[in-house]
């Protein structure tokens, strides 16, 4: 049966390198590989999920992806258009489409602003509405986030973590986008408050049609919000699954111990369960060695591993891994 599902974003071959800094003496032509030829897709109205390390170049990806880094290489087709080569003003349609939810709901929002301001802004920027229209679209979106009209004039530092992620979150939908990427937008919350706000993102994918790329260190709220997840490993995606295939029948030796890393609430269980643990340092993405970046680290690892960089490539169905076991 052909799959009928459209593609709102597809990222080919995209590569985001970092210069190191040249001192006054001497000149470094080194560069980190943040990311290194990745490719993946997202359907419309799907949630991405994306985990790995810190330092696995998540974050860099969504940024990218977003445009808030320039790539270095690479493809990113949003809506049929490639917009890794755009300038600054073939951007500007694009950026009401693409929105962010930042990590710290503190550091993200303009302390000399108040809420109705700070939602209004981009507004004022992308839309032609009226004031009077701006301010009955800001009313109607803080209510669908949680607050109320009477939190317009307030500021900042007058609300908790989880109400300034509400205001973060109500901000990027005062432009009706299509995509939003979440970076870490819950690990800074209380384990709570993290509950109410994924079930309001999901209420808010429903009832707009939104896309999210939902980028967490989290494993277990990962699983709860996406619909499929890309675990990634030292600027690479080492595994593309379906939310319930990765954590029932992972393939990646690096998923595998991601998984087993994740605490069980039941002690007698946790005593018998069995953990991957990943032993050896994360090596640096400066210096990269050939082969395959994990095999410094696994267990499994065999001598092809050493000379060939596994590909990503399906291994049962949708079901995708860069390792040479498959």
């Amino acid at each position: 049966m052909a799959d009928t599902r459209q593609k709102l974003i597809e990222v080919k071959n995209l590569k985001k390198y970092f210069p190191l800094k040249t001192s006054l003496f001497k000149k470094d032509n080194r560069v980190v590989k943040a990311v290194d030829d990745v490719s993946f897709h997202i359907y419309k109205g799907e949630t991405f999920g994306l985990v790995g390390e810190s330092g696995c170049g998540k974050s860099t990806l969504g940024r990218t992806l977003n445009r808030l880094y320039d790539p270095t290489a690479g493809e990113i087709i949003f809506n049929g258009k490639d917009i890794a080569k755009m300038n600054t003003r073939e951007l500007q349609p694009y950026r009401e489409k693409m929105q962010m939810i930042f990590q710290d709901p503190y550091s993200s929002l303009n302390p000399y602003m108040n809420i109705g301001e700070i939602i209004d802004e981009p507004m004022e920027i992308h839309t032609k509405l009226s004031k009077s229209d701006r301010k009955k679209r800001i009313i109607e979106i803080l209510e669908k986030v949680g607050l109320k009209e009477e939190d317009l004039d307030k500021f900042p530092h007058e609300f908790s973590g989880g109400q300034r992620q509400r205001i973060g979150i109500a901000r990027a939908l005062s432009i009706n986008p299509e995509f939003i990427l979440c970076d870490e937008a819950i690990s800074a919350l209380d384990v709570s408050i993290q509950a109410q706000v994924i079930n309001m993102l999901e209420d808010l994918q429903s009832e707009m049609n939104l896309t999210y790329l939902f980028i967490a260190h989290d494993l277990s709220m990962v699983r709860h919000i996406s619909d499929r997840i890309g675990v990634m490993y030292l600027g690479k995606i080492v595994e593309i699954s379906k939310s319930e295939d990765l954590y029932t029948k992972p393939l990646h030796p690096y998923t595998q111990a991601l998984l087993s890393a994740i605490p069980i609430p039941d002690p007698i269980k946790a005593q018998s369960s069995k953990r991957e643990i990943i032993k050896g340092e994360l090596p640096s993405p400066i210096e990269l060695e050939t082969g395959c970046r994990f095999r410094t680290r696994c267990p499994l690892a065999k001598p092809i591993c050493a000379e060939v960089d596994p590909e990503l490539k399906a291994v049962d169905g949708e079901h995708m891994a860069a390792c040479h076991l498959y």
